[in-house]
């Protein structure tokens, strides 16, 4: 008897704990579009307009926690405002205080409408779960890749509770 093809006995293991690779339907710009990212603190969020950062931000010294515009002077959107947005996070870069100004945008009512980041930043998380913990209104934080956050600029996006993104 013929052995069997070791290929089509083996299979590679499944690791469940893993979150999926975010993966774009396809479709063009003038489309409906969809995104799947990796819910980092659940929740909704309507459709807001995009704001993709080019570049990675302070929140401490770089957005004011009282109007929510980037004050960064050398950040390529100084003088933008990340109030009601759907933020695109390519990075962050780090404070210890940038939990308490994002905690100071919520309480003022000028937090994002949703934020995605690259790579989760836990400090800046911890002013999201700080202000949940106070009973204030928490905008939804996802996990997506600097690649998918590419070219969405100027676009609608809203975030449903499994992590998918529909763009307009």
């Amino acid at each position: 008897p013929k052995a069997p093809d070791a290929a089509a006995i083996w299979q590679p293991p499944i690791h469940s704990a893993l979150p999926p690779e975010p993966a774009v339907a396809q479709g063009s710009p003038d489309q409906v579009t969809t995104l799947q990212a990796q819910m980092l603190l659940d929740g909704e969020a309507a459709p807001a307009p995009v704001l993709a950062l080019t570049a990675p931000i302070s929140f401490w010294g770089g957005v004011d926690p009282r109007t929510g515009d980037i004050i960064d002077a050398r950040h390529p959107q100084c003088g933008q405002n990340i109030a009601g947005k759907f933020l695109m996070l390519p990075g962050t870069i780090g404070s210890s205080s940038a939990s308490a100004v994002l905690l100071e945008l919520v309480h003022a009512g000028r937090a994002p409408a949703a934020i995605a980041m690259a790579e989760p930043d836990a400090i800046l998380l911890l002013g999201l779960v700080v202000a949940r913990e106070m009973g204030w209104p928490t905008p939804p934080a996802c996990r997506l890749s600097k690649t998918d956050q590419e070219g969405l600029q100027g676009r609608k996006a809203a975030l449903d509770k499994m992590g998918l993104i529909r763009l307009t």
